[in-house]
């Protein structure tokens, strides 16, 4: 008799800004356009108005038209500065006390360093809990071609009243999908899903 070994530990991540949690009836209709967690309400929907890639490498990806500009930029991980919490010895559950997102249950890589916002030469600010549990962002991937391509986006709403900052963060066990919500030249919110890719 033989035993598999078990790589179940516990996730204490939250679900309370999962999309399937969403009130705001506007908002989840536009972010069902283009989210994973919104396919199902996706049908008969059509897409929303997107930004261009103005710019990108393995550390930012930077998005410009439409008079608004937004750019991601990522860091390096350093774990001595941070305070880790394992369970069992060996899989990392909480980084600063917190649940996090991206590779779950191991150290990450990348941090998410900064998210800036320019709408009509306002700068919006994107506070740091907004995306100081979120890590490995992943700003270009290879296509099956081999071709580099993004899976990111940032889209105008019909009435261009609100801008919503997508990100899909593609790995085999940690992947996540993050929405920031600008409405009126203010952050609002954000939407997480995670594990939807798994």
């Amino acid at each position: 008799m033989c035993f598999a070994q078990n790589d179940d530990f516990p996730d204490s991540r939250s679900k309370k800004d999962n999309f399937s949690k969403m009130r705001e009836k506007e908002l989840r209709n536009d972010l069902s356009t283009f989210t994973i967690a919104g396919i199902v309400e996706s049908m008969g929907k059509l897409p929303l108005k997107s930004i261009p890639v103005k710019n990108y490498s393995n550390s930012f990806i930077e998005f410009e038209g439409n008079s608004v500009r937004v750019t991601v930029r990522s860091g390096i991980f350093e774990p001595a500065k941070h305070k880790l919490a394992y369970y069992d010895e060996k899989h990392l559950v909480r980084i600063d006390n917190k649940p996090y997102f991206g590779n779950y249950g191991k150290i990450p890589g990348r941090t998410i360093e900064s998210v800036t916002v320019i709408i009509d030469k306002d700068t919006v600010s994107i506070p740091p809990a907004a995306f100081s549990d979120l890590y490995n962002p992943t700003f270009l991937q290879k296509d099956a071609s081999g071709a580099l391509k993004s899976f990111n986006g940032v889209y105008l709403s019909p009435a261009n009243r609100a801008v919503y900052i997508y990100m899909l963060n593609k790995e085999n066990k940690g992947s996540y999908e993050v929405t920031w919500v600008i409405q009126d030249k203010k952050y609002l919110r954000r939407v997480v899903d995670f594990g939807l890719l798994e």
